[in-house]
């Protein structure tokens, strides 16, 4: 049995560690440690609790069941920790701080230039460690602790919090919006001409999917009109879609602020969709237990100002 007086709490800032990272070495970076010092107070912890926590793998560490639910516990623990005894004086230029945020690379690529242009002009000693986007509803991430940010569109999550008012968990900051957008290459066949229901669904289509579901809410806003498209391929990411799209006669649907960002807008032709669609609203969400962190706070601000500075600079070009 484990004797907490004899524990040593310095095991848990490791186990977290590790737990977010998935890998000895990313963990050992992110703690100043070196590798074989992580590993012995993984070991430390594994005979203190008298059981495993971590299995090796061929590309990082696989946490056993008993870590999975250890984990949710031990960050909150430590957060609140972090909470009591931040000073509220977080300097950017004196502190070190890694801050993990979760977005899909549209976001990315439209907020990261101007988020590191004010870490650059504030001397930040900070690190961003942007991790992948892979569902609309990030709720999990944010109350497992495994980011603290999460960045992009995310209706449902967004419904749910507002229900909640004061109650929920989590945060919610409106950065901006956009409208999607009909995209297709230069000289595609129905680049001139009026896009109208018929020959949109009469394309081929290519499906920005972050989960891998075969239907989007493009479909769904078809569906609603009891019309259908053909989906040729599923993609995950935006910029992918933006070159092949460049390169054949697919069709996708991008959100238009990120047009600019896939460096083939000027081969690249955007139509109004034939069918009404929902605004894209660009949302920044994180959990109630960073709320009032200084470093987090400072973040928050660079996030919304790096928001300001993109729209800006999309509506101006």
């Amino acid at each position: 049995m484990t004797n907490f007086r004899n524990l040593d709490l310095n095991l848990l800032k490791v186990f977290d560690a590790v737990m977010a990272e998935r890998s000895l070495t990313r963990a050992a970076d992110r703690l100043a440690m070196t590798q074989p010092a992580v590993s012995h107070a993984l070991k430390r912890l594994r005979e203190a609790l008298g059981e495993e926590l971590f299995v090796r793998q061929a590309f990082g560490m696989k946490p056993t069941s008993r870590a999975e639910g250890l984990w949710p516990e031990v960050r909150a623990a430590l957060d609140r920790l972090r909470s009591l005894l931040d000073p509220d004086d977080f300097q950017p230029e004196r502190d070190e701080y890694t801050f993990r945020l979760a977005m899909a690379d549209s976001t990315a690529a439209l907020l990261l230039p101007h988020l590191v242009v004010q870490m650059e002009a504030a001397q930040a000693l900070a690190n961003v460690h942007v991790l992948p986007l892979t569902t609309r509803d990030p709720r999990g991430l944010l109350e497992q602790g495994e980011a603290d940010f999460a960045l992009g569109y995310f209706p449902q999550a967004v419904a749910a919090l507002q229900s909640l008012g004061s109650m929920a968990a989590l945060r919610q900051h409106r950065l901006y919006e956009s409208e999607y957008v009909c995209v297709m290459r230069r000289g595609h066949p129905l680049a001139e001409g009026e896009l109208d229901l018929d020959r949109y669904c009469a394309a081929h289509h290519l499906l920005v999917s972050f989960s891998g579901r075969p239907h989007g809410f493009t479909d769904e806003a078809l569906a609603a009109l009891g019309r259908s498209r053909r989906i040729m391929l599923t993609v995950n990411q935006f910029f992918t879609a933006g070159r092949i799209v460049t390169h054949s006669d697919l069709l996708t649907v991008l959100p238009a602020s990120f047009v600019e960002a896939t460096g083939y807008k000027g081969q690249l032709v955007e139509r109004p969709l034939p069918m009404p669609l929902a605004r894209v609203h660009v949302d920044m969400l994180w959990h109630l237990r960073n709320d009032g962190r200084s470093a987090m706070r400072w973040m928050r601000e660079r996030l919304i100002e790096a928001a300001k500075r993109a729209t800006t600079a999309t509506i101006g070009a």
